[in-house]
């Protein structure tokens, strides 16, 4: 097979192959990315045309949409007949066009999201989601299962992409909330790091709730007795005046009171906080 961009994580999932015994070629536009790898066995490609030609399956961890097109675009017609499994990230729309693309230029295509950084690859916890072409993941499923459990979730290509944005998502802003929080406690001299043993504690605790709100939002009834809207507007006050008193902005914490008063304001209080999902759509 052959790894196209041999960033962190190209680099990553190309030495888990080379690892696994799998015949492998990489290429990088920037030259000199592939030296560990060829010692190790890799097979360094000059051009992404030799690339390409070197393997019935291209994986392509590019920057973004853009530099996928840039790079594949002059070599279509040589992909033609090829397993295409771009792990770039790309939105969902733009995996969409990048499937259309292929199919136009006869190529087989899926998309994936990676679930891991690039130390968890070939290792236990990581794990890559695909969709599209289910004859192309299912041909490659041993080789994909090499660098990460692999998982199919349908033929639409953009919809790998919807869930790693979606969970990315919810990382990002669980950090954000810790880096509030984190400052939060700087104002009376509490250290980040001891901070952090609490955030783990109590963030895993209220992940257990999720399941919960799953089932709350898919039945659409948010009526409620304790802890509705209205109760958390009330707190949600208190934490922004605190966040205030300690000279925290209210950049991130700030959106989430905004969503709380509208729904309060159109009448929406005695809901509960799950409701805030129907604001947000």
């Amino acid at each position: 097979m052959t790894v196209l961009g041999l960033g962190a994580m190209g680099q990553a999932l190309a030495a888990a192959l080379v690892e696994g015994g799998h015949p492998t070629t990489v290429w990088n536009r920037t030259r000199g990315r592939d030296a560990d790898l060829i010692a190790a066995g890799a097979v360094g490609a000059v051009s992404v045309a030799d690339a390409v030609r070197a393997s019935d399956l291209i994986i392509a961890v590019l920057l973004d949409y853009a530099s996928v097109r840039e790079t594949l675009d002059p070599v279509a017609d040589q992909l033609a007949g090829r397993h295409l499994v771009n792990l770039t990230s790309t939105a969902p729309e733009q995996a969409r066009q990048l499937a259309a693309w292929a199919a136009a230029n006869g190529i087989r295509y899926v998309d994936g999201g990676i679930m891991a950084v690039p130390s968890m690859i070939g290792q236990p916890g990581a794990s890559i989601l695909y969709s599209g072409d289910r004859a192309v993941f299912e041909a490659n499923l041993s080789l994909l299962e090499s660098i990460a459990a692999a998982e199919y979730l349908g033929d639409d290509p953009g919809l790998a992409s919807t869930y790693d944005f979606a969970l990315l998502s919810t990382m990002y802003l669980m950090f954000a909330g810790y880096l509030h929080g984190a400052a939060m406690v700087r104002s009376v001299g509490v250290s980040a790091s001891a901070f952090a043993q609490r955030a783990v504690a109590w963030v895993t605790a209220m992940a257990q709730s999720l399941p919960d709100y799953g089932r709350t939002i898919d039945a659409g009834d948010y009526a409620t007795d304790v802890q509705h809207l209205d109760f958390q507007k009330a707190a949600l006050d208190a934490v922004v005046m605190a966040s205030q008193d300690a000279g925290v902005a209210l950049d991130l914490i700030g959106p989430v009171k905004n969503l709380i008063d509208r729904q309060v304001a159109d009448g929406h209080g005695a809901m509960a906080f799950a409701r805030t999902f129907e604001e947000l759509r």
